[in-house]
């Protein structure tokens, strides 16, 4: 198969679609990392208890898995064949932090099903990330 370094127009939207996507979760990591006090009182309790108690691990987690994905989105768009281990990393950070969020923290008693939404397509999203570099390193796509 012969491989093209031409990209598809749908190559740069995919990019600029999940830097956004991660842009987001920036923005999350940053309100949940500042959050006043008084923020945290305006939570319901069983919320607010579990903010309370996220480990320095699971916010060091959070923010590889953010900024990670961000970064590698950049690194997609710069074309640099550097985008799939920093995507690795940022899914690595992704899977340890869900893991608290969901597992250890029971979080699924406190938010439900519904509140499983998020965290499923956090995983998706990261999951598809690291798939997407990878087929763009395969097609020549990143230098």
């Amino acid at each position: 198969m012969q491989r093209s370094n031409r990209l598809p127009p749908w190559y740069w939207l995919v990019a600029l679609a999940m830097l956004a996507w991660n842009g987001m979760g920036v923005m999350a990591y940053i309100a949940q990392a500042t959050m006043t006090p008084a923020a945290l009182a305006a939570l319901p309790e069983a919320e607010r208890a579990v903010y309370a108690g996220i480990p320095a691990w699971v916010t060091a987690a959070f923010a590889f898995a953010v900024f990670g994905g961000a970064g590698g989105c950049l690194l997609l768009l710069l074309r640099s064949r550097w985008a799939v281990p920093v995507l690795l990393l940022s899914l690595a950070g992704v899977i340890a932090q869900m893991s608290y969020v969901v597992v250890i923290s029971r979080g699924y008693e406190v938010r439900g099903a519904t509140g499983m939404v998020m965290p499923a397509l956090v995983v998706a999203g990261a999951l598809f990330l690291v798939g997407f570099s990878r087929f763009a390193r395969r097609r020549g796509w990143l230098r």
